[in-house]
């Protein structure tokens, strides 16, 4: 096919002025694209669209994300991939393989030297400034000896095609590369929705990386280590790459922690689980270097472990990649790599780099400054958030702010030749486009050597024009085709070798955090069904009464006004000071309690602090779970809050919300073992939904009324209950305090009763581990026991007398209130127990880092 005769690529040709993966420089068609292009033609146009929005559907409801730091649109923007691969054959990849190998094991030479021998310093290989410059270098990090045989152990080379048609090498990723989970989601999803574009194509498969990948984990445990706990730390939700944290260890089987479910004690380092303290061999880090150990690096951080680096110092610890090899992301080092090369290995690289200008050195200063615009000028650290400049695009005045900036301190900048990288065909909008590209190929420590990783991540620029290729500045991914000769196997098997893979099959070793957001989660859960029924049972009898906005009539009304604002806390609202006034418009107040985010107690926040809950626990999650929580969020998001609420409008957000929370309930018991941790979110979801049900009796039912109004408050309870229909069919009789008591509070084999539910929390604390050394689980399980033998000791008949006036049932409101107590005080013992993350060590010294 030719180019010209397809009309997906109309105007493709208008502004091509550099390489272009497609074309040949003849502009004919590259020979490795030529089944491909084939493929796309024989699926046309309309297929074509419709299978780009399947893969945007499917990455959404997959709940595939990438954290935007300050985002006006929110946190977990949805991860892009388009349509169309990136492809690369492999006589070619071949030779970029040999090159990423021969740089990773260069890296691991110069990491292990900086913090060694520093014999390139002394032979003034490199000068010393380009080390000690950059804040990547941590001196706490000097001599400390790896018991691994690489010290590198996975190594990222971000590489694109340079105008003489070869793989040049852009950015190198040492300290925490990420990616490798975006490129497998990547492929998942493209191998599934787009199978028409495998036609006649043999695409490698990066099973094995994968594979080795875990046994290269396994292999890092430090000696005489058998069966090696391994764990994922992470900075938590907010990160930006968040989502493949948690897609890592939900692959690998690792538990996923933060810094406060790990510490050092005895010289190792331990995470807190439910069972007390196990220890931890290997941690996958993706914390950056400064914030792993507040004792030793930045005393203000709260990701890291206190005492870390002294347990990496004894080797009773690995971690990957090693703290400190932050130093070697380093353009600094870009214009001495090929004789440090020379030195270590006596020949060239094989994978060519950007011709670059150490800005340290007079010479090279003098020709940067007085040729500035042809430029791109970077720091030598962290060039990808912060000041890259394009001297051509800036003015006179911002060109000599620059040169002030770079004559301050010339050792912390670099300049680079101005080099426009290649194109590849991207579908945007019904055609295919050029757009610049950028690879991330992904290398790890095997044996002596490194393996590497059969293609990698693409990332393509988010404008046709756009130099700049970064997901943070809108980009997208592609999936990246290493296409071989030989016939491949679709099938991509991830298994990891059982005698010696531990992963969290068993509550004792469930992190600590984990725990905490488990039971957290059940609260938040049963806490937003239980208000969104109430309201919506409200809603409905103001609907039945025909409500107007400015006044209500009805006695029945104004007590479930107030019993609003007495189960979810929101006071003042209905009760407190200026009630009145509220009172005359209750659906402002309403809305207020449903919708207003910044409101504590309101359903909005409740659903916002389940979203918190739910994200630091994705790991866990399934597929179907994200897509009803997904719903639940689109559900929200697209409600016009801005109209004039009515009625009909917030019982509809309400009916809906109640059916996704409850499918959302209901999957989370196939997703989750009970001994994996369901029983911490038992435990939650009882105890939440057990104080609302006191809530909600103590604000309708300790009054006594008159029997018209009593008939109604008692058929709103049950209503919110939704335990209407069970008392028909069990009672069969007229409403009366006593059936509708012994329902919904007494009732032994009712799962919504009070009684059931103080015992399911009694039954659920004894299951839970007894941590060495702590009163804490006697304190809980004394505590819910002596609630449970109030509510089974009570006298119905006693526990309904009214008082002396005939208005309240004082013995009524004495049982619940002390229910309420002890639920509380035993919620408090759990907390205690298992969740404290209290634990802190301080620097004994002021130390300086420089970020």
């Amino acid at each position: 096919m030719t180019i010209d005769s397809n009309k997906l690529f109309k105007d493709y040709l208008s502004d091509i002025k550099n390489y272009d993966e497609v074309l040949k420089p003849n502009k004919e068609i590259n020979q490795n694209w030529n089944t491909l292009l084939e493929n796309i033609s024989t699926i046309g146009d309309e297929k074509l669209k419709s299978l780009q929005s399947e893969i945007d559907w499917l990455m959404a409801e997959n709940g595939v994300t990438y954290n935007v730091y300050n985002d006006p649109n929110g946190l977990n923007r949805p991860w892009n991939l388009n349509i169309i691969p990136f492809v690369i054959n492999e006589d070619e990849w071949k030779e970029v393989e040999r090159g990423i190998k021969q740089r990773a094991e260069l890296l691991d030479l110069i990491l292990k030297d900086i913090y060694g021998e520093r014999k390139l310093i002394k032979n003034k290989i490199l000068p010393p400034e380009v080390i000690y410059e950059h804040r990547g270098f941590l001196r706490h990090c000097d001599q400390i000896k790896y018991t691994t045989a690489k010290s590198l152990m996975i190594y990222s080379a971000e590489i694109s095609r340079g105008p003489d048609g070869r793989m040049w090498v852009v950015n190198d990723r040492t300290q925490a590369p990420s990616g490798m989970g975006y490129a497998l989601e990547n492929r998942f999803t493209t191998s599934r929705i787009a199978s028409e574009l495998y036609n006649n194509i043999n695409v490698k498969q990066p099973s094995a990386f994968f594979n080795d990948f875990n046994q290269m984990l396994i292999d890092a445990a430090p000696k005489d280590v058998e069966n090696p706990n391994i764990v994922i730390l992470t900075p938590g939700p907010h990160n930006e790459t968040y989502f493949e944290h948690a897609y890592l260890s939900s692959l690998l089987g690792y538990p996923l922690v933060k810094g406060n479910d790990l510490i050092v004690r005895n010289g190792f380092v331990w995470m807190k689980s439910l069972d007390g303290l196990k220890k931890v061999d290997v941690i996958l880090r993706r914390v950056d270097d400064v914030f792993v150990d507040p004792l030793e690096l930045r005393e203000d951080s709260y990701l890291g472990i206190a005492g870390l680096l002294e347990v990496v110092r004894n080797q009773n610890i690995t971690v990957v990649n090693p703290v400190g090899s932050g130093v070697i992301e380093n353009s600094g080092l870009v214009p001495f790599m090929n004789a440090i090369c020379n030195y270590f290995f006596k020949e060239d690289l094989i994978l060519p780099q950007i011709a670059s200008w150490w800005c340290g050195q007079e010479k090279e200063l003098n020709f940067v400054l007085k040729n500035i615009k042809n430029f791109v000028v970077k720091r030598i650290d962290r060039s990808n958030r912060e000041s890259l400049f394009f001297c051509e695009f800036l003015s006179e005045v911002e060109i000599e702010v620059l040169k002030k900036e770079i004559l301050k301190n010339p050792c912390r900048f670099v300049a680079q030749e101005k080099i426009s990288f290649s194109s590849a065909p991207t579908y945007i909008n019904g055609k295919l486009e050029p757009r610049k590209i950028v690879c991330r190929t992904f290398s790890i420590a095997k044996g002596n050597g490194y393996t590497v990783m059969p293609g990698g991540l693409v990332r393509v620029a988010s404008e046709r024009k756009e130099l700049r290729v970064s997901n943070q500045r809108g980009g997208v991914s592609k999936d990246f085709w290493v296409i071989s000769n030989e016939l491949q196997t679709n099938i991509q098997q991830y298994t990891w070798n059982s005698s010696q893979n531990i992963s969290v099959s068993d509550i004792n070793d469930l992190p600590s955090n984990t725990a905490e957001n488990l039971f957290w989660s059940g609260r938040y859960l049963g806490r937003a069904l239980v208000t969104s029924r109430f309201i919506r049972m409200v809603l409905n009898n103001m609907n039945n009464e025909q409500y107007n906005s400015r006044k209500s009539e009805s006695e029945i009304l104004n007590y479930l006004y107030k019993a609003i604002t007495n189960i979810t806390s929101t006071f003042p609202g209905f009760v407190g000071e200026g009630s009145e006034k509220t009172l005359e418009n209750p659906l402002k107040e309403i809305q207020s309690l449903i919708l207003d985010e910044n409101r504590i107690g309101s359903l909005a926040q409740t659903l916002n602090s389940f979203n918190n809950s739910y994200y630091s626990l994705r790991n866990l999650w399934s597929k179907d779970m994200w897509r009803v929580f997904d719903s639940i969020k689109k559900l929200w998001r697209n409600y016009n809050a801005d109209e004039q609420p009515s009625i009909a409008s917030l019982t509809k957000l309400l009916d809906r919300t109640v059916t996704r929370l409850i499918a959302f309930m209901g999957l989370i018991e196939e997703s989750i073992l009970v001994n994996q941790g369901l029983l911490l979110y038992f435990i939650g979801l009882q105890m939440e939904q057990a104080t609302m049900n006191i809530a909600k009796c103590r604000s309708l039912i300790v009054f006594n009324y008159e029997e018209q109004l009593n008939y109604e408050i008692l058929e709103s309870l049950l209503s919110s209950h939704e335990s209407l229909n069970i008392y028909r069919y069990s009672y069969r009789s007229y409403l009366s305090i006593d059936n509708v008591v012994n329902l919904v509070l007494l009732d032994k084999e009712y799962p919504k009763s009070l009684s059931y539910q103080l015992k399911r929390i009694e039954k659920d604390i004894e299951r839970l581990p007894i941590p060495k050394g702590t009163l804490g689980f006697s304190k809980s399980l004394e505590t819910i026991r002596v609630a449970n033998k109030l509510i089974k000791n009570v006298d119905s008949i006693t526990l309904l007398n009214l008082n002396e006036d005939k208005t309240l049932r004082n013995n009524l409101e004495d049982l619940l209130s002390e229910l309420s107590d002890l639920l509380h005080e035993t919620s408090l013992s759990i907390s205690n127990t298992y969740f404290d993350h209290t634990y802190q060590q301080t620097q004994m010294v002021k130390q300086k880092i420089v970020i």
